[in-house]
C-alpha cells in the first residue's frame, strides 16, 4: 500500500514562528532575492557543527520581523504552510522580546501575532494556540517579563510559557522565578531540553521548572531510568527528527532514537521546528520516518492523538479535533 503523508490529518506542537518564513515571504521584501541567495542567508547545511551553528541562521529571519506588517504577514505564511500539511491544529511559539528593536512593545508583538493568527485561522481552517517563549541567555528580568506577557493573555490565545535556545551554554537559574510566576497563575509550563545536553539536562528541567512537555528531549534516550519517569509521568517529547539531524546530534535518521522511544512507550509527536532553517515540512518529516523505520498511518495517528492529549486546547476544542483524527484521512 502506497503511503501518502500528505493524506493523514495533523497536529503540530512545536514549530517557531521566527524560523520558517518562506522563499515567498522574504522575496515580498526583497524582490531582488535570488532563490540561491535565499539558500545560503536562511537555509542551515545539511550539517551544523552544533546547535550554536544552527541558532545563527534563525538571526537573518528575526531582523526581518520587527514590524507589525511584517509579523502579520510571517503569521499568514506560517499558516499556509501548516494548512499545504493537512495540520489540524498548531502551538506556535515565538519570543516576543526578540521583535520590539524598532520600537514595537511586548504586548504589541503579542497582540499582532493573536490577531493574525485569528485571521489565518479562519482563512486556512488551522486551530491554534500561541506559546511564548523565554530564551536561555536572557536574563531573570527579561524572563519575568515573558513570563508577565503570557499571564496577560491566559484566555486570549497564549496557552503556555516555553524555555527556548542554547542550553549547553546556558544554565536555567535565570528562569526558575519566570516558570513559577506563570505555574501560580494557572499557566502552562515547557521547556526545550535533551538536545545540546543529555538526560541530565532533561532531569534538570523536569524536577525545577515542573513542565509537562519537552521539546526535543531525544537524549533521554542514554538513561533508562529518565525514560521509565516519562513514561510514568506521562510526559509528552516534542520530538523535531530534521532539525536534530541537522544539530548534528545523531549520524543518520538510522541512529535518531524516535522509533526506540516509540517502542519504550514514551508519549511523542512529530515535529518540524524551524521549517526554513532545517528545510522541512511536516509531510517530509513522516516521510523519513515511514522510509527509516516503517511508520504507518496508524503510527503517525498515535502520536497525534498523544499531541492532542498533551496540547493546552480545552475540553470541547480537543475532542472535537480527536474526533478530526480518528474520522482518518481526508
Amino acid at each position: 500500500m502506497n503511503f501518502d503523508p500528505s493524506k493523514l490529518k495533523k497536529v503540530e506542537l512545536h514549530v517557531h514562528l521566527d524560523t520558517c518564513l518562506s522563499y515567498h515571504y522574504v522575496k515580498k521584501i526583497d524582490p531582488q532575492l535570488t532563490r540561491t541567495a535565499f539558500n545560503r542567508q536562511f537555509i542551515a547545511p545539511k550539517r551544523c557543527a552544533d546547535l550554536g551553528d544552527f541558532l545563527s541562521k534563525i538571526a537573518p529571519q528575526i531582523d526581518l520581523l520587527q514590524t507589525r506588517q511584517a509579523i502579520a504577514l510571517a503569521v499568514d505564511d506560517l499558516f499556509a504552510q501548516l494548512a499545504a500539511d493537512n495540520v489540524i491544529y498548531a502551538e506556535v511559539r515565538f519570543a516576543p522580546l526578540l521583535h520590539t528593536r524598532m520600537g514595537l512593545s511586548g504586548e504589541a508583538v503579542v497582540e499582532t501575532v493573536l490577531a493574525a493568527m485569528y485571521d489565518a485561522a479562519q482563512t486556512y481552517g488551522v486551530a491554534a494556540g500561541l506559546i511564548l517563549c523565554t530564551l536561555r541567555h536572557f536574563d531573570a528580568a527579561a524572563s519575568l517579563q515573558t513570563a508577565g506577557l503570557v499571564v496577560n493573555y491566559l484566555g486570549r490565545g497564549v496557552v503556555a510559557l516555553d524555555l527556548a535556545a542554547d542550553e549547553a551554554r546556558y544554565p536555567l537559574a535565570n528562569h526558575v522565578a519566570a516558570f513559577r510566576a506563570v505555574r501560580e497563575a494557572g499557566g502552562n509550563v515547557i521547556a526545550h531540553a535533551g538536545e545540546a545536553k543529555g538526560a541530565d539536562s532533561i532531569r534538570e528541567t523536569l524536577d525545577r521548572l515542573q513542565v509537562s512537555r519537552i521539546g526535543h528531549g531525544v537524549r533521554s534516550i542514554e538513561d533508562a531510568a529518565l525514560i521509565e519517569r516519562l513514561i510514568a509521568t506521562g510526559v509528552l517529547l516534542e520530538i523535531c527528527p530534521s532539525c536534530n539531524l541537522v544539530c548534528n546530534l545523531f549520524d543518520s535518521i538510522d541512529s535518531h532514537p524516535i522509533d526506540r522511544l516509540k517502542r519504550m512507550g514514551v508519549r511523542l509527536n512529530v515535529n518540524t521546528d524551524a521549517r526554513t532553517v532545517a528545510d522541512t515540512t511536516l509531510n517530509k518529516e513522516y516521510r523519513l520516518l515511514h522510509d527509516a523505520f516503517g511508520w504507518q498511518d496508524e503510527d503517525f495517528n498515535r502520536s497525534n492523538r498523544q499531541a492532542l492529549e498533551a496540547s493546552f486546547l480545552d475540553g470541547d476544542t480537543k475532542m472535537k479535533l480527536m474526533n478530526q483524527l480518528k474520522a482518518g484521512p481526508m
